[in-house]
Formats: structure tokens, sequence, C-alpha cells
């Protein structure tokens, strides 16, 4: 049976510029600034575009002049680029653009980003904002297994290092990091200290995927090897519970992305021994360590010592998250960031990345979401096509 993702291959992606505020833009003009840069790094007029994909999909096509073009308002990355893969693959469509901005959304930066405290009357009246959600399972994590705060420093020190090396991050310059700068920054949710925590900042981004014939005129088209999601369920209208498992013989919520994993590495015919560059989303430290674990890089309770063991910085087994990341790089809004991670992956695999470039990196992973979001989404892409 031929590869389901064969024939469709990433022929551009562009970040804008991203900042702690972009005052002259919304989230809708930040993200045509990235599809216009997508656009122009794949090396494809606007006019060859016949689907979009997006949140602000609609707007796009009116302001580039598309129409008729299909368009899908679908947020969130990883799934956002396997529809537009979709579209692609079932002859709907033969370009097809990805693009997402946040801008102008957190106004009252006395609080919290507006997306981490939903009004919900299951979780509002109880504090438990994103940051003390996710905490819940880093907790669970370290009363099982052992896992030590410092653990989840190095990890929060390896990604903000990487963000303070890249020239294009928000908090460029601001380090280098060790684990005690991590450890010193004030408690926001036991055992999440600030610098445990994402940043928040505005940008856009986009990505450009082709048919097979049009990536073989493209000058480093980058391939889907493989893709698969998990949910438990709506993000932040729930409190996370380490064991929750709706099936039987299904993982707990604790583990979600384990199946989406297992699922994309069997598409890909491949193993997480495979893995050159692993562009995870790290909304908080102790994410990291539990996809580590729930994605078959170890063990579950062996991912603390893995990260304590320098498994994860430039250079080393496994670089993770190497162009700083929601910590360090951006986080504009939910879905831009999520893109991002699929971004960050593609400049590995054409050699293109600025700083922390993996030497002949072949397969790269990345990944969307957690288990304190009940959510995970997995891709796999390569250089080679399947």
């Amino acid at each position: 049976m031929p590869h389901p993702f064969r024939d469709v291959a990433i022929a551009g992606v562009h970040n804008t510029v991203q900042a702690r505020s972009l005052p002259d833009h919304d989230s809708t003009s930040i993200a045509l600034v990235g599809a216009l840069g997508a656009l122009a790094d794949a090396g494809v007029s606007p006019q060859e575009v016949d689907g979009v994909v997006g949140t602000d999909c609609a707007q796009i096509v009116l302001e580039l002049g598309l129409g008729p073009c299909a368009r899908r308002p679908t947020s969130l990355g990883i799934p956002a680029l396997l529809d537009a893969a979709a579209l692609i693959i079932t002859g709907q469509c033969r370009v097809v653009l990805v693009a997402a901005g946040g801008a102008g959304v957190h106004l009252d930066r006395a609080s919290t980003a507006p997306w981490t405290r939903p009004a919900n009357e299951l979780v509002v009246g109880y504090g438990l904002f994103t940051a003390a959600e996710f905490a819940l399972m880093a907790r669970r994590h370290m009363l099982t297994y052992g896992t030590t705060p410092e653990q989840l420093a190095t990890v929060a020190a390896t990604i903000r290092t990487n963000g303070h090396l890249n020239p294009d991050a928000v908090y460029f310059g601001r380090g280098p990091f060790s684990p005690g700068d991590i450890l010193e920054s004030r408690m926001i949710a036991d055992p999440f200290h600030l610098l445990d925590c994402a940043t928040t900042s505005e940008g856009g981004c986009a990505i450009v995927l082709v048919g097979s014939e049009r990536a073989n005129e493209c000058r480093a088209p980058v391939w889907i090897l493989g893709g698969a999601s998990d949910s438990f369920g709506p993000a932040y209208s729930v409190a996370p519970v380490w064991d929750f498992q709706p099936r039987v013989d299904g993982p707990p919520v604790g583990l979600v992305g384990a199946r989406a994993a297992r699922m994309a590495f069997a598409m890909a015919g491949l193993t997480p021994a495979d893995v050159d560059v692993a562009e995870l989303y790290d909304p908080f430290s102790f994410e990291i360590i539990r996809q580590l674990e729930a994605f078959g890089f170890c063990r579950p309770g062996e991912g603390g010592p893995f990260v304590e063991d320098g498994n994860i910085g430039t250079g080393a087994l496994l670089p993770v998250t190497t162009d700083g990341g929601t910590m360090s790089y951006s986080h504009p809004g939910i879905n831009a960031q999520q893109l991002q991670r699929v971004i960050r992956a593609s400049e590995q695999l054409r050699g293109s990345c600025r700083t922390n470039q993996v030497d002949r990196a072949e397969v790269a992973l990345c990944s969307n979401g957690g288990a304190g979001a009940l959510f995970c989404d997995v891709l796999l892409l390569g250089r080679t096509r399947p």
C-alpha cells in the first residue's frame, strides 16, 4: 500500500517578526504577513493557491484574491497541517496555504493570557488556570516516579538557553540559563516556577503545501512521514486527572499522545531511535519529560533522568525545541505557536536554522498540546519522500 502522504510536501515556511507586542497588527493581518512570506519562500505565486486552512482562512482568501478557493477554518497546528495535506491527497487542491497569527489579544498584561483562564463554571471558581492544570500532572509524576524540580529546571534551562542564542527569539540574549536560575524564579503553581512556564508574545507564521510534482520544483521540500492526534475531551473545561481512562484498553490521559506517536511511527516505518531532532511543544517544563516518555524515547519514569543526563541539549542524543519554543522564542496566541513547531522542524531538515542546526538531520518529530490540555498531536517529517 502506498504511503498516505507520499504525494504532498511542505514547500515553504515562514515566521513573521515575533515580539512581546505588535501594535500595528491584529491576528489576521500578521497571519497574512506570514502567508506572503511562506509563499515567497516556496517560490509560489498567490494565484497558484487554491486552498487555505486556518482560523483566518476566509479573510486571507479575500485579501489575496484567491476565490473560488477551498477553505478550512481549522485551528491548531498539526491537525490543520494534516487537513491541508488531505485537500491535496484527495485532489481538491494543488497548493494549500496554512496560516495563523496572534496579535492584539493579550491586552491586560496584569493578568495571565486570556486563553489560560477560561470562563468555565467548572474551573474558574477554583482558580484552575492553565499552569495549575499542568502542575497537577507534573506533581503526580513526581510522586509516582521521583521526578525532581531540578530535572524540570534542566528542561527549562535548556530550552530557554536555545532561545537566548536565537536572534529571532522574543527573549534573545536573556541568558544563558542554568537550572539554578529556573529554581530561583518565583513560584507560579507548584512545582512550576516562573521560568518553567511559557511566555506570551505576538506574531504570525505560515506553511505552504504542494503536490509531489510541484515539490520537485522546490529547492528543499520536506515530506510528511506520519501524523496522528489523541484527545480526551475539551481542553481547560475539566480538571486533568492522570488516571482518567475512558477506554479500558487505552492509556490514561497522563500518557496522551502515546497512541498518536505509535500510529505516526507505524505510518512512517520508523522508531524513536530514528529521530534526529524533536521540536516538542513546551508549555511547561514537565511536559517535555512527559512527552519523551509517552512517545517512546524512554520508559515511564525515566524522562527526568534522561534530561538530567544531558540528552536534550544541542549536540546531544536528541536535541529538543531548538529555537527556544514557547518559553523563549514566541507564544503568539493559541494557534500560531503550534504551527511554529512544524516550521522549526522543517528548517532543521532543510539545514536552514540560524542557530542550533542539527548536523545532517533526516527525521524530525514535532508535537502540540499536552496532558494538562487533554490532547496531544504528533507529526514526523523527513528529507526523503516516503
